[in-house]
């Protein structure tokens, strides 16, 4: 999809309530509203490669971002900045950082700072439009950290007391008197995994109606059917003979149950029952994949039930909604179903040898194809490592999480698990779990509202948004329609400007902005100087969607931590002098303002001692004026030349607005490069200027200029300037026969590899001083929303003197 084209359709959508026009309870009105509602609801996915999951402080973490659109999983180039977050298990973030995305892709690198303590931590990764539908949309992985520079308990949740919980989930949502349910359960230990144990389902008369015990991970059903006038209570004993008494959830008096079968290979069946007294017409079925609709239907219930059939290859790939409706258009029941994807991604790498030396060549050759065969162009990300004895639990591949993972709520034991196909077991393993786990990424409620308030959060599509609020220091109280600047001393010139709401809030759509900087907030300060500004944290602050898991490092291993920590040490003392970090190069060298009118190297001139000489002299497009002891721009109009504007120009010193002509006349004009002038009307947002005089230093850094103490002046991060992934070539004797030290663990990284139009690429790199077992890690999509991975290894032996 083209989202340029098509953004400001979106916004009109996307930033104005829409209206109803009446109830309709139809099921044609059903899919008009969810239609419409799909259209605004735009979904977005991120999925994160990590180069490992385990990490010694110091160490660098390389990543790689897929940006998808949540119903196709095609590359989506909605957003352009991505927010990264590391967060410990109080919930608080240790490392922030933003990141570019081109075209649904992005990468970037952070350093485990030495600040940071032992222990497990969370990897969280989502965009300002994800942060409209809560953090259950982020996209989140666990990684391991060890600072052995910090004395650590190994184990320090070793000492806890391991306590577990036990949910019962009907099928369809509810238990109805008088009708058979299957009852999903899932037991899940502090610890994140799933228990085993024994459970009795017993009546009021302690009579036994069911036993039942998990199939994998705490995970299972059983049969029930309910009578009305009985009281039910569940027993579990779990591995340690303790015994637990539950509530199922409560029996209705009057409802509906669905149940769903597969009856074929390419069929599935939908059963829905209520009680045969009631006098219910017909019910509708609706079902959705990823907020696409794909099937709907209306039947009469005969004798209290109605059976729907669908037909698979009609069905999207993944998790369905199925949704069941009364005669009134109320959704009653509901469900998960998976179809497995119909469209298989092969991925295959391999490496030349199965054992190299140490600081020898490895050439790698990978390959995309269809499950036909067919070769696939695509987007890959390839990670090589040493997988040692010191590891934490892989990572989640980026096919389960985008089919399986993310379209359902809290912790997956082992995902992976459920991608097995030609499996019955799996098959179901897996229904069991979309029963306990069941989990919609919107409300009917907001489908139906005949009103929708616009989202709190802009896409950012052109850049990244840098928010705050304007306050009126008199009365403390939000200070709506002043006009404020925002910029920061830099080449080229940038500055951006912005015009408070009713709620006081100024919003600044930055592009370009990488890097540490200093930003200014001024308002105009020669019109009003009696407001203050709070400028806001656009890193999110919803808790994640899935607690911490404990954390545990194994004694055994501390000889071979000791080993890693001297190795990431002495890397970092020789490989970051052949780092390479790329620095941005700006699409246009020309400030924001454009090509100007009338521009002047001061050192093509013959120097004058003031700057009141230099810009009567030289600067032929200003008029200098002096009123009242105090001095003032005028400006010619290129489009009228005799005429002269009234009001003093925007002055820029280094893209900073200076509102206090006699300060900028007060500075050494030897510290001036160049002077640049726009001779005409300028328009930047809701601001209107009567021309613009820039002037430049040398270094962009205003050369000593003393700003006015009521600027606002704030250390700000943009997004990351890339660096670039760098390891030694030995393609030489001499480099091969070099004494310095390279104990690399991380092999290669690789974030962006294409493979061509027959399926294939090649990368290559060179095996560090260390021998052991190298893991290879790759994941990919084609532009065709098809995900893989491939995961393969190779041996690397100490080289012979």
């Amino acid at each position: 999809m083209n989202y340029k084209r098509f953004i400001w359709l979106f916004l009109s959508l996307l930033f104005s309530p829409f209206l109803g026009k009446g109830q309709d309870n139809s099921l044609s009105g059903v899919e008009k509203k969810f239609q419409l509602f799909s259209q605004k609801a735009i979904q977005e996915k991120l999925y994160l490669h990590l180069d490992r999951s385990f990490y010694v402080v110091g160490e660098t973490m390389w990543f790689k971002a897929y940006d998808v659109n949540g119903a196709s999983n095609k590359f989506m180039d909605l957003s352009k900045i991505a927010y990264l977050e590391v967060m410990d298990k109080e919930l608080n973030a240790v490392i922030q950082t933003k990141f570019s995305l081109l075209g649904g892709k992005g990468n970037g690198s952070l350093i485990i700072p030495s600040s940071v303590a032992s222990g497990n931590y969370k990897v969280r990764c989502y965009t300002s439009w994800m942060k409209n539908f809560g953090s259950e949309y982020f996209f989140e992985t666990t990684i391991s950290v060890v600072n052995p520079f910090v004395k650590f308990d190994p184990n320090p949740d070793e000492k806890q007391e391991i306590t577990y919980d036990i949910q019962f989930f009907p099928e369809g949502g509810q238990l109805v008197k008088n009708i058979e349910s299957k009852i999903g359960f899932r037991a899940v230990a502090s610890d994140g995994k799933g228990i085993n144990f024994n459970g009795v389902l017993v009546n009021q008369n302690n009579d036994t109606l069911a036993r039942f015990s998990p199939r994998r991970f705490g995970i299972g059903n059983f049969m029930f059917k309910p009578v009305a006038g009985n009281e039910y209570r569940i027993l579990v004993k779990d591995s340690k003979g303790k015994t637990s008494t539950y509530k199922l959830p409560e029996v209705q008096e009057q409802g509906y149950v669905m149940q769903v079968k597969d009856s074929t290979a390419n069929l599935a069946k939908v059963i829905v029952t209520t009680q045969a007294e009631r006098l219910e017409n017909n019910v509708s079925l609706f079902v959705h994949t990823r907020q696409a609709n794909n099937y709907s239907e209306t039947k009469p219930m005969t004798a209290g039930k109605a059976v729907f059939v669908l037909e698979k290859n009609k069905m999207g790939d993944g998790i369905s909604h199925i949704t069941v409706f009364n005669s009134l258009g109320k959704p009653v029941s509901e469900r998960l179903y998976f179809k497995r994807p119909a469209k298989d991604f092969q991925l295959d790498g391999k490496v030349s040898k199965q054992e190299y030396n140490t600081r020898d060549k490895v050439i790698m050759d990978l390959s995309s194809s269809s499950d036909a065969g067919i070769a696939e162009m695509s987007n890959l990300s390839v990670s090589v490592f040493l997988a040692d004895s010191i590891k934490s639990d892989d990572q989640e591949n980026i096919s389960s999480y985008l089919y399986l993972s993310s379209d359902l709520k809290g912790n997956i034991e082992s995902p992976e698990y459920y991608s097995q196909r030609n499996n019955k077991e799996v098959d179901a393993d897996l229904d069991n779990l979309l029963i306990t786990q069941g989990w919609r990424r919107f409300k009917w409620d907001d489908v139906f509202s005949k009103t929708s308030a616009p989202y709190a959060n802009l896409p950012e599509f052109d850049g990244h948004f840098i928010f705050g609020k304007v306050f009126n220091t008199i009365s403390n109280e939000p200070a709506r329609g002043i006009g404020t600047y925002l910029a920061a001393p830099d080449f080229p010139a940038r500055l951006y400007y912005a015009q408070s709401d009713a709620a006081g809030t100024i919003r600044f759509e930055v592009k370009e902005f990488f890097g540490p900087k200093e930003i200014t907030i001024q308002t105009n300060l020669s019109l009003d100087s009696t407001y203050r500004f709070e400028m806001a944290n656009p890193f999110s602050k919803q808790p994640l969607k899935v607690g911490m898991k404990s954390f545990f490092f194994d004694k055994k291993l501390e000889n071979q931590l000791l080993v890693r920590t001297v190795n990431m040490q002495t890397g970092n003392s020789f490989l970051p002098k052949i780092y390479k970090e790329n620095k941005y190069v700006f699409a246009d060298s020309i400030a924001f303002f454009g090509t100007p009118d009338e521009k002047y190297f001061l050192d093509d001139f013959t120097r004058f001692p003031t700057m009141e000489e230099v810009m009567r002299e030289y600067v032929r497009g200003v008029m200098v004026r002096r009123r009242q002891k105090e001095f003032h721009f005028r400006m010619a109009d290129k489009l009228f030349p005799q005429t002269l504007f009234n009001t003093d120009p925007l002055i820029l010193l280094d893209g900073i607005p200076v509102f206090n002509t006699d300060k900028i006349m007060a500075f050494d004009p030897l510290k001036v490069k160049k002077i640049e002038l726009m001779n005409a009307h300028y328009y930047l947002g809701w601001g209107e200027f009567t021309g613009i005089v820039s002037l430049s230093t040398y270094r962009g850094d205003l050369a000593g200029f003393e700003m006015d103490p009521r600027v606002l002046v704030l250390p700000y991060e943009g997004a990351q300037v890339q660096r670039e992934f760098y390891a030694p070539k030995y393609d030489s004797q001499v480099k091969l026969q070099s004494r310095v030290p390279d104990f690399r663990n991380l092999l290669h990284w690789a974030p962006d590899v294409d493979t061509d139009t027959q399926g294939k690429a090649q990368i290559s790199f060179y095996t560090s001083d260390q021998p052991g077992h190298y893991r290879v890690i790759v994941q990919g999509m084609t532009k065709n929303g098809l995900a893989g991975s491939k995961t393969f290894s190779f041996e690397v032996a100490r080289r012979s003197l």
